[in-house]
């Protein structure tokens, strides 16, 4: 349900934008930033050099044209907003936002214009998001950009107040996004679609009540796999597996649309797995990790870099694994490219096209994609469909034994008792994995052969693994706190069953209870409810000596306080109304401080001091305001008695 109360200037533009950046070319200065919307957006120094020098081609080009590509740089904060915070929680784990870098989405113009003088007009318009939806952005920034460079700096203005009338990038929810005349329609996907059968839903459609006819966008961040993967197609198997095993690969192309959308489709093969390492769509000599990345003093960081500058081809070239892509036009699936070369030098980079690696793979390739694809003439976006289902198929059927194997380490749901803390899953054993995979690993259900526990070994040496793992653990104990609670709502803390327990086993189930109720959100009031009722039963079920005990600990007081309390609709604002006069045992006047008392005593069968009430109603400025208020001394000795 979309906001109706006011929000703060630039609330949703931030939920998908940090900035728009307009980007120039100074005699003087060389790329420079020339604006900033909106005007308080933060950037350090570092991000606004990176920006400035990734927002212009790395590479000499005489052409007037227009570029779209895409870079990745390291931020100087990891500040999610809730609406982030939301998409990351809902979205598929391949598509989280890593708050630790950010996207820039580029259009650079290059004109010729004579009056100048260097002879060229150059200027770059560039989205800087977290948000890694990269076809809306590639056409957000080209609507934006085209706007700009006709009507000038109003565009810009315009199309931010457009995007702050954005409702949140929310996953599973068809949206509508009015943007410079036109309405994008598109969905995010969420984490609990089925990969690639996910359909937009006709109904649940959030829009800001444009009356333009919605421009459907297929696809917010599935790049062309088989457009950008062309030229390697022969060897995308061999390329999964680099990905999937974290290798450091550079890809060099002519220009930076080509080198970036190729590193995108690159991460893209292991979906719905998420890539771990850093990658670098486009970089260039002038990032502030480039002396990092290129030197030689020790291995190539396990990274995926896109490069443009035929300075890397010598830079690079001590680099394991390269993709050397040649003219952008090209559309040639084999010829030089079909064979691997063991040894290469900077002049072989410079003029052959091809993979060139000394790698091994440890699957054999699997012939019936390339006779599926390069049969018939289909679109490119049938092929890009194809593509992409045969490698998801094959990243599945890698990581199901691993998931089969993840979930073999659960305790079981009978080993869960209210009476002990939340259990724990037993350690991933690398040995103990790989000797279950002669009977359950993928050769039984794949059709690609090969030396299959050779990759889980390299994979599991690998930060893919480990990143993967981190989130299963995650994901795995969080389905362990939520059966564990639900055994807490549904046991029977009855007398009978309750005698036969140690104080101490109940002191400790009453502090879990406690804990567990401090740790519930809003939304959860339903849960909330039945873990107060259960803290109740056995407030009734033990008897006075261990009640004093556990009364003793303010948060078991506190939260028996907060029972009574919740069921008396505005207590504070009554009692700084009311003046009581009392005698030995009646109100004359029954007001809501009476009754708090009543119904306290009511549900801990008359065995609480009262000076523990007192205490907690002074601690939620009740007591204090009633007292302002003109009470007797009775009163007083009552709610001190």
């Amino acid at each position: 349900m979309e906001e109706s109360f006011e929000l703060p200037p630039w609330e949703r533009f931030g939920r998908w934008l940090h900035c728009i950046c307009v980007v120039t070319f100074d005699l003087e200065l060389g790329q420079a930033l020339e604006m900033v919307y909106p005007g308080d957006a933060q950037l350090s120094s570092t991000e606004k050099m990176n920006i400035c020098y990734l927002a212009f081609p790395d590479s000499n080009s005489g052409c007037s044209r227009d570029t779209n590509f895409h870079f990745r740089i390291r931020r100087s904060s990891s500040y999610l907003n809730a609406a982030q915070i939301a998409y990351t929680e809902r979205v598929p784990i391949a598509a989280e936002i890593d708050p630790v870098y950010f996207y820039g989405f580029v259009h650079f113009r290059q004109q010729r214009d004579a009056t100048l003088p260097r002879g060229y007009y150059q200027k770059s318009l560039v989205l800087i998001t977290l948000l890694p939806l990269f076809n809306l952005f590639t056409y957000v920034v080209e609507a934006v950009a085209n706007g700009f460079f006709e009507s000038g700096e109003p565009a810009i203005e315009a199309a931010c107040h457009h995007i702050d009338q954005w409702p949140s990038p929310t996953p599973g929810e068809t949206l509508l996004l009015p943007l410079m005349g036109t309405v994008i329609q598109c969905r995010i996907p969420c984490r609990t679609d089925i990969p690639l059968t996910q359909t937009p839903p006709p109904f649940d459609v959030k829009s800001a009540h444009s009356q333009h006819a919605p421009m459907v966008l297929a696809s917010v961040n599935e790049v062309n796999l088989f457009s950008n993967l062309l030229c390697v197609l022969n060897h995308v198997q061999l390329l999964w597996e680099l990905v999937l095993t974290s290798e450091p690969i550079v890809v060099i192309a002519p220009g930076p649309s080509v080198c970036s959308s190729l590193v995108q489709s690159l991460i893209s093969l292991i979906w719905p797995l998420r890539y771990f390492n850093d990658h670098r769509p486009f970089f260039t000599i002038h990032d502030s990790e480039f002396r990092e990345y290129t030197s030689k003093m020790h291995p190539p960081p396990n990274v995926i870099l896109g490069v443009t500058n035929p300075f890397f081809t010598k830079t690079l070239q001590h680099w394991p694994h390269i993709v050397r892509v040649g003219d952008a036009n090209s559309r040639h699936v084999v010829n030089a490219e079909r064979t691997f070369r063991k040894t290469w030098d900077d002049r072989t980079l410079d003029t052959k096209p091809g993979l060139y690696t000394q790698y091994r793979p440890f699957l054999s390739r699997d012939k019936t994609l390339m006779k599926k694809l390069l049969k018939g003439e289909r679109p490119d976006s049938v092929q890009s469909a194809i593509l992409r289902r045969h490698m998801l198929e094959l990243t599945q059927s890698f990581m199901i034994p691993l998931e089969r194997y993840l979930s073999s380490l659960m305790p079981l749901q009978k080993q869960m008792s209210p009476f002990k803390a939340v259990p724990q899953a037993r350690s991933f054993i690398v040995e103990e994995f790989l000797l279950g995979l002669d009977d359950t690993g993928p050769a039984l259900t794949c059709g690609v052969k090969g030396d299959w526990n050779g990759l889980y070994r390299r994979f599991m040496a690998s930060k893919n693994f480990e990143g993967w793992l981190r989130c299963r653990r995650k994901d795995v104990d969080r389905q362990l706190r939520a059966a564990h609670l639900e055994v807490l709502c549904n046991a029977d803390f009855s007398p009978d069953v309750l005698q036969g327990r140690h104080q101490v086993e109940i002191v400790d189930l009453v502090l879990k209870l406690c804990d567990r109720i401090r740790g519930l959100d809003a939304s959860m009031s339903e849960v909330r409810a039945r873990l107060q009722s259960q803290l109740a039963t056995i407030m009734q079920s033990v008897d006075d000596e261990l009640k004093s005990v556990l009364l003793s600990n303010a948060a078991v007081r506190d939260y028996n306080c907060s029972m009574i309390l919740s069921g008396i609709p505005d207590s504070r604002s009554v009692l700084t109304e009311d003046v009581v006069e009392y005698d030995d045992l009646h109100p004359t006047r029954v007001v809501p401080s009476r009754h708090i008392c009543v119904l306290f005593l009511r549900t801990l069968n008359d065995a609480i001091c009262l000076d523990s009430l007192f205490g907690f109603l002074t601690q939620q400025r009740i007591a204090s305001s009633y007292c302002r208020t003109g009470t007797t001394l009775k009163a007083s000795k009552v709610m001190g008695s």
